[in-house]
């Protein structure tokens, strides 16, 4: 079944708490490689544990916005406006999931477009728009995050749009792709059984008499990597 946020804000704390301990189009990369296969290395251990941290605490840990984060949120909204003027009106999307695989996936669209589309923006360096430009293709490392946006929405194309200030703007349609949208649920269903693994091993811990001493989480001691 799939739900949709039309009112979050990306990044907002609401925003944060409705993705905190999901599987998210932007983070697929971590747990399928390229080339279309569940991933077994330490990243994707990395997000296992992450993700069940998320689960019980029900909270996530704010990171660092670099200025490369603050450029790219600048130039996507520039990439939106032209896309806009060339192409074709777009409405706001907060966050979207859906549980149809027996676990729920979500993703935070750039916009929708009519019922059956929507857009994936991204800021990119001049020598990645030049090869993005000249190979005519979307980068190898969006391709997943685009597959599983186009699963979860169950929309029809996404338009991949690719920006860089004083560059020509490219834009080409993706559609689901059904070899890529079955590897990123196997990957998936083999990520969530590791997650609730995870969890029951800490949780049987916890339920005996380990010298555990609970701790207040205290905002300001936050580590930002």
């Amino acid at each position: 079944m799939i739900q949709t946020h039309p009112n979050l804000i990306q990044g907002s704390e609401e925003w944060h708490a409705a993705r905190c301990g999901l599987l998210t189009a932007s983070e697929m990369h971590l747990i399928v490689t390229k080339a279309g296969r569940a991933a077994s290395n330490d990243k994707e251990r990395a997000h296992v544990y992450e993700l069940a941290a998320q689960r019980i605490s029900r909270y996530v840990e704010p990171s660092y916005i670099g200025d490369n984060m603050l450029r790219g949120h600048d130039d996507e909204v520039q990439a939106r406006i032209l896309y806009e003027q060339h192409y074709s009106p777009v409405s706001d999307m907060g966050f979207i999931t859906n549980d149809r695989w027996g676990f729920t996936l979500g993703c935070s669209p750039d916009g929708l477009v009519g019922d059956d589309g929507m857009i994936e923006c991204k800021s990119r360096r001049q020598k990645f728009q030049i090869e993005t430009i000249a190979r005519q293709e979307v980068p190898a490392e969006h391709v997943i995050q685009v597959q599983t946006a186009l699963l979860v929405t169950e929309r029809k194309w996404c338009d991949f749009i690719s920006y860089s200030g004083g560059l020509p703007m490219f834009v080409l349609r993706v559609y689901p792709d059904d070899k890529i949208q079955a590897a990123i649920v196997e990957a998936a269903t083999a990520c969530e059984e590791r997650i609730a693994a995870v969890m029951a091993q800490y949780r049987g811990w916890t339920e005996i008499a380990l010298p555990l001493i609970e701790t207040e989480r205290r905002v300001e001691q936050e580590m930002f990597v």
